[in-house]
Formats: structure tokens, C-alpha cells, sequence
């Protein structure tokens, strides 16, 4: 099943609220790189908080479950009984399903020493640092570029497609250099008021 498919499944959901053990259900067995890329999508799109902030900490947990090669995706219970919004869901799915499938179309099997043991280390550590990132992020502009790079990585993982995965880490470091830039022009901006 390809990215484009689990989002057209989630936009027919017909619960007012889907739960987020219900969206597992639907991912099944590739419920990994899937997920990366589903709970990086809120932080690309604009979402009510606190939905980006809490997708950032699930992605932190997927994260070190990959680190650990945990067969299957694990959540506690309070998170499996969180759910969203219909109309959030359906938003960023139609806002993301024209992009994605253009993506799938372009994208192939490359460069696959990312799918090798030493590379899916390397990309659960890549991960957790997009994932850490975002979360620090100034809102909006700040979280755009991560949520960017989240999504390219676990495409590029559903794909097996490196080129996707280096993109990732190219809009990863834009991430870096915004949030340096935002971090310098509030010390520089406290330090003016001080001093």
C-alpha cells in the first residue's frame, strides 16, 4: 500500500473523530515509515495547536523505537485513545495528496544503502533529530522546513528512495539555519532591551 492509498483511506473514515488506534489499524504491517510521514504532515500544513507539537513527541518515540529496531510501532494506551478531527484530517489530506502523489511518481528504488542495518540507524538518528528540532522550532516558519524534511525521510523510506532521504536532510539543515537565525534576532533583541 503506497502513501496516496493510506491517505485516501483515512479521508473515508467516517467517524466525526479518528482515533489514532485507528489509524494504525489502517497502516498494518508498514505502519513505520507511514507514520513518520502522517505525523510530520501537521507540522508542513497549518494545524490547531496543539496537534504539531504533540506530533513532534510521537515522531520522537517512533524515533528511538526505530533506534531500538522494534519490529512494530508501540504507543501507550492514552495516546492510542487520542484522536482528531475529521475535518483536520480531511484538510491536510487534500492538501497533501496532490504533492505525495507527484513524489510517488518521480521517486524509485535508489541509492539504497539507506534501507541496509548500518543505514536504518543512521536514519532513525536523522530522525530523532529532525523530530527534537521541530519540537524547538519557532512556530509556523521555524517548524515548515522540519516538518518538510520529516516527510521527504519517511517517503523516501516508504519508496526506498535515497535521493528522497538526502532531500530530507537538505530542508533538515534550512531547519537548522532558521531556527539559529530565530534563536540570534531573540538574544540579540533581549540583550538591546537590557542594555
Amino acid at each position: 500500500m503506497r502513501l496516496s492509498q493510506v491517505l485516501v483511506l483515512l479521508a473515508a473514515e467516517p467517524e466525526e473523530r479518528i482515533s489514532f488506534r485507528d489509524i494504525l489499524a489502517i497502516l498494518s504491517e508498514r505502519s513505520f515509515a507511514i507514520l513518520v510521514v502522517l505525523l510530520g504532515l501537521p507540522n508542513c500544513l497549518p494545524m490547531p495547536p496543539p496537534i504539531p507539537t504533540i506530533s513532534s513527541l510521537l515522531l520522537i518515540m517512533l524515533a528511538v523505537q526505530m533506534l531500538v529496531r522494534r519490529p512494530e510501532p508501540w504507543f501507550p494506551g492514552v495516546v492510542l485513545r487520542g484522536s482528531v478531527a475529521r475535518r483536520d484530517v480531511l484538510r491536510a489530506v487534500k492538501r497533501a495528496l496532490p504533492i505525495v502523489s507527484v513524489l510517488e511518481r518521480w521517486s524509485r528504488p535508489r541509492l539504497i544503502i539507506f534501507d541496509r542495518r548500518t543505514g536504518s540507524l543512521l536514519g532513525a538518528m536523522l530522525l530523532l533529530t529532525m523530530s527534537i528540532g521541530m519540537l524547538l522550532a519557532a512556530p509556523l516558519v521555524g517548524q515548515l522546513p522540519y516538518g518538510l524534511a520529516v516527510c521527504l525521510f519517511g517517503l523516501g523510506q516508504i519508496e526506498r528512495d535515497g535521493v528522497l532521504v538526502l532531500s530530507s536532510m537538505v530542508a533538515g539543515a534550512v531547519g537548522v539555519v532558521l531556527s539559529a537565525s530565530f534563536i540570534y534576532g531573540v538574544v540579540l533583541g533581549i540583550r538591546n532591551l537590557l542594555f
